[in-house]
């Protein structure tokens, strides 16, 4: 009979790896507490329709990446592959959710995509997520990267990842520079990549991106978007860049940095590094104003940015040591009755317990020193006579007698 396995592109999270995925998350969530926003959640599966307007027919992420299934009465579910298309949904369902606007957000959780498996990308994946809705003002661009910045510099990241940022102006300039995006594509049609001559008409923002590399040499020489933003969106995008400034936030401007559907606007951004090879984008977002009318909500403007948990892992520094446990050590029936109570006397004061069920002394201090425990309990019939404990100090190795009821205060000290 062969060994089960875990499905391809799925990974467990053991003790210590799921002590680093707890730390981004608890750093995440305090940083986006201090900025007023409020944590929630979405279901991990909605009707495939979301998805495919809330990101996008024409993305890879929908045509070739989604988990999508029918279930016993007949709908069309897909697994969530992002957060916020499903913010949204529930922004739009829940009415009393439009009146606390602007709406500050943080999530976090598991996303899936059928993608190719390899480092820093899973099939099963997890993210931190933030999103504001009904802010439509600068204001609010230049606070979700700055939630962004001081999340990735407590993790100890910051020092070595970029800010990018672009504009992608408003409906207008899209409009505007999407047709001279296609007159340039058009006169060199031949030259491109399969999958940007079908992205040309319907998507041609899209190729900017292009990972292909004669894509790359056509995109060299494009028209910039900045070229063509109206003046609306000129300001726009300066007072998000002397924002970042006037809050200590250095980043580089991308022009080729895009997001393809119609219903993003303004300020597109993420942060990279070199230090995890070619998955290099650690967190990113943009503005997207149009989306919730898009999906059949009021017109409502939102940003927010979405940072891959795992990709996170493999930068951040090492979370704070657990702290060190005491071991009780009883020997005989009756010290091992008595130890059950004392254990849970202390965990209820937060003293950090491991009680060993078997094994003579010499094993059970081996075991001590294997959890790395600060102190040693050592309760046998004498003890139990007594009414003490042998408090060792398994650093020093100074041992002394000690009454049941002053065992609190003589850990805590």
């Amino acid at each position: 009979m062969s060994k089960i396995q875990p499905v391809r592109g799925t990974h467990d999270l053991l003790p210590d790896d799921y002590r680093r995925f707890v730390h981004i998350i608890g750093t995440a969530r305090e940083v986006a507490r201090l900025y007023g926003y409020r944590e929630m959640a979405t279901p991990i599966f909605e009707f495939t329709e979301l998805f495919a307007r809330g990101i996008g027919e024409t993305t890879d992420v929908v045509s070739k990446e989604m988990y999508t299934f029918q279930d016993r009465g007949g709908e069309s579910l897909t697994l969530r592959p992002e957060y916020t298309a499903g913010i949204c949904r529930a922004f739009i369902s829940n009415g009393e959710l439009g009146q606390q606007l602007p709406l500050k957000v943080f999530a976090a959780g598991p996303m899936f995509r059928y993608e190719r498996p390899q480092k820093g990308r899973q099939r099963q994946f997890h993210q931190i997520d933030i999103e504001v809705l009904g802010a439509p003002e600068p204001g609010a661009d230049i606070e979700v990267i700055s939630v962004a910045a001081d999340i990735l510099d407590r993790l100890g990241i910051l020092d070595r990842c970029v800010l990018k940022l672009n504009s992608l102006g408003d409906p207008e300039s899209r409009t505007a520079y999407r047709k001279v995006l296609v007159d340039y594509y058009s006169a060199h049609i031949d030259r491109l990549s399969e999958d940007s001559r079908a992205r040309l008409q319907r998507n041609p923002l899209r190729i900017l991106d292009s990972k292909d590399e004669g894509d790359k040499a056509i995109n060299a020489n494009a028209p910039s978007f900045a070229d063509h933003l109206n003046e609306a969106s000129r300001d726009f995008f300066a007072a998000v860049q002397d924002g970042l400034g006037a809050a200590g936030i250095a980043f580089d401007i991308d022009p080729g940095l895009v997001r393809g559907l119609d219903y993003y606007t303004h300020t597109a951004f993420e942060f990279v590094t070199t230090h995890i090879g070619a998955q290099g984008t650690v967190l990113g977002g943009g503005r997207y104003d149009g989306l919730i009318a898009e999906l059949g909500g009021p017109p409502t403007a939102g940003i927010g940015w979405a940072g891959g948990i795992e990709r996170l892992m493999m930068l951040c520094n090492e979370p704070d040591p657990l702290p060190r446990p005491v071991v009780i050590a009883p020997l005989g029936a009756a010290a091992e009755s008595k130890a059950l109570g004392i254990g849970r006397e202390l965990r209820r004061r937060g003293i950090a317990v491991e009680q060993d069920y078997r094994g003579n002394m010499k094993r059970r201090m081996q075991r001590a020193n294997k959890l790395n425990a600060r102190a040693a309990l050592i309760i046998g019939d004498d003890e139990l006579a007594n009414g003490v404990v042998q408090l060792k100090d398994l650093d020093s190795g100074a041992q002394r007698e000690v009454p049941f009821d002053a065992l609190v205060e003589a850990l805590k000290g």
